[in-house]
């Protein structure tokens, strides 16, 4: 997948005004997102706030407390608007700034459009209250709310021309978004608990005695939480392994956006290792100077170079 899109600024008053709006958007809501895409030259930037606020916008209907077949409704609402996307008919004057960034953003990009109506159905997942019983079900949804979030983005970046394993980027970047998705849900475990969600699969739950939820500051009585969180921290740190094979195959500010996000997570995740009972206690982050740290890696492209060396290794 190689982008071969002019990088100059070629957009009408209005388009960059819908633009200005994502990147708003996705500075105030998105703090981790906006640390990496703050790397990227101005149109890809301005691309992925545009990604950002759309899918923003599914995931605060699902979030939201309105009834249930409510919020089915404006989800579909949600896809006929991608779908006037996909076909070309909004036009820059349009009243949703959103919808205007989008269609502008597809035209200059080969962005997969389809991934983000698996991300609404990942949300309508979330809505009927689903649960999962095995990880393979699981991957389905974080298929849905988060890899299909690694391939779009990859529609931004493109591949470097002649990038060993390109072909197999949307893979990387699809792993690469599961990685992120199972950090989530590890961090906000008890955050979902009580609004009534459980994302662990049920039968790592009944593993390690956890069955019975996640209510309070300390675990369930009897249960081998910090058993679960290390299981499931393995299985998060194979997906990093596995997805950050894609850094390499980007060009440097796309690669930089990648790893800083990227890297977040994955420290993230190395926080949650270290304190599994942290994840009960409250929501667990990093500080400012440590995120600053990891974008400075990525630009350096330190992070990519050190997986391509690997990657070269295991081909010999």
């Amino acid at each position: 997948m190689r982008r071969t899109v002019d990088e100059t600024v070629d957009a009408d008053a209005p388009v960059l005004a819908a633009y200005r709006y994502c990147e708003a958007v996705t500075g105030a809501q998105a703090r981790n997102f906006a640390y990496g895409i703050r790397l990227l030259p101005t149109e890809r930037r301005h691309a992925m706030s545009a990604l950002y606020a759309f899918s923003r916008r599914v995931d605060d209907i699902g979030d939201g407390d309105l009834a249930p077949d409510v919020k089915r409704a404006r989800l579909e609402s949600t896809r006929a608007v991608l779908g006037r996307i996909r076909e070309g008919t909004v036009d820059p004057d349009d009243t949703d700034p959103v919808a205007v960034a989008l269609a502008h953003a597809a035209r200059q990009f080969p962005i997969p459009l389809d991934g983000l109506d698996e991300l609404i159905d990942g949300v309508l997942m979330d809505v009927s209250g689903r649960t999962y019983e095995t990880w393979d079900e699981l991957k389905v949804y974080c298929r849905c709310v988060a890899g299909a979030i690694g391939r779009l983005s990859l529609g931004v970046f493109g591949t470097m021309p002649g990038a060993p394993e390109a072909e197999r980027a949307p893979e990387y970047a699809d792993t690469l978004g599961l990685a992120l998705q199972l950090t989530n849900i590890l961090r906000d475990v008890r955050e979902d608990a009580a609004g009534g969600r459980t994302y662990l699969p049920a039968e790592d739950l009944a593993k390690f005695g956890c069955s019975d939820g996640f209510h309070g500051t300390e675990a369930p009585r009897g249960s081998d939480f910090p058993g679960l969180v290390a299981f499931e921290v393995r299985r998060a740190q194979g997906l990093f392994a596995t997805g950050f094979r894609l850094l390499p195959m980007l060009d440097r500010r796309s690669g930089a956006c990648v790893a800083a996000m990227a890297g977040i997570y994955r420290r993230l995740l190395d926080r949650i290792a270290h304190d599994p009972e942290a994840v009960l206690r409250g929501r667990v982050s990093l500080p400012g100077r440590e995120k600053a740290y990891v974008a400075v890696r990525g630009l350096t492209g330190l992070d990519a170079r050190q997986i391509a060396r690997q990657t070269s290794r295991r081909r010999v």
